[in-house]
């Protein structure tokens, strides 16, 4: 008798396994490629294989179903954002010119690894609609800024907006950051920083202009020959140069930092039941 209750067990299905399976089930039958992969995988994994084979595919699709969901707050937040009665609005963002900015804007979403990066899509996209105050591809340029450039990059240049001619030292010390060694890698970090939004365009050490727009050389200063040379390279928190956002950096600051009203109040989840 014992051994008969023993080979019934044995033969009852686990509840763990009966949900695997079913999790299994559910998944390919809801996307065909993974139901051919999970095919092919019944006779190479074991039954645990597959079980984490499984969860590997169930927590990747949330991946994708969470960054499609941030998609969709994004365009509605655009919408709700801009003046649908308004014709040349609605002409705008029908054409083929925004359309191509909406794709390029999402198709490298994984990049945008952040809510601010987020929330400075949607206020490109939503300015791009609203206004024609630069061509579209200096949009596209600030699109791929969002890409390259590190909430840490958008805190800097929000401050040199904030405070025209500030010194490198200045917007450390105006971001309430810690003081730190001169050889360290946040000091490091930070000259990166610098030299990215310098090389890129952003950011320039501030210079004078003519009437016509024109940069005015800087006196060359006649240098007599000091007693004692510097014993020590310029500092990366220098308080001396001041700095300036160019007008592709003013621009930036006016698509991707200045939030346009929401015109429609309306809840993320409203068409799910309570």
């Amino acid at each position: 008798m014992e051994s008969d209750k023993i080979d019934k067990d044995e033969l009852e299905p686990d509840g763990k396994k009966m949900a695997a399976r079913a999790a299994i089930n559910a998944l390919a039958g809801a996307i065909p490629f993974v139901g051919g992969l999970i095919s092919a995988g019944a006779g190479y994994w074991s039954e645990k294989e597959q079980e984490e084979v499984t969860n590997v595919l169930r927590q990747w699709l949330q991946m994708l179903e969470d960054e499609l969901r941030e998609k969709g707050k994004t365009i509605a937040e655009i919408i709700a954002r801009i003046d649908m009665q308004d014709e040349k609005i609605k002409e705008r963002i029908e054409s083929p010119e925004y359309q191509s900015l909406m794709k390029k804007a999402f198709r490298n979403w994984s990049s945008i690894d952040t809510e601010y990066k987020r929330q400075r899509i949607r206020n490109i996209l939503a300015n791009a609609a609203a206004a024609k105050t630069t061509s579209d591809d200096v949009i596209r340029l600030f699109i791929d800024w969002i890409n390259l450039y590190s909430d840490f990059h958008f805190e800097v240049i929000g401050e040199i907006y904030r405070n025209p001619g500030v010194s490198r030292g200045g917007i450390w010390d105006n971001l309430d950051k810690a003081d730190v060694r001169e050889d360290s890698a946040e000091a490091d970090l930070y000259k990166m920083l610098v030299r990215d939004l310098s090389t890129g365009g952003v950011i320039r050490q501030e210079r004078q202009t003519d009437y016509a727009g024109n940069f005015i050389r800087k006196p060359v200063a006649k240098r007599s020959k000091p007693s004692h040379a510097p014993r020590t390279a310029k500092s990366a928190f220098d308080e001396v140069e001041p700095y300036e956002l160019t007008e592709l950096g003013k621009q930036f600051v006016h698509y991707a930092m200045n939030e346009i009203t929401a015109k429609i109040e309306f809840q993320e989840f409203a068409d799910k039941p309570a």
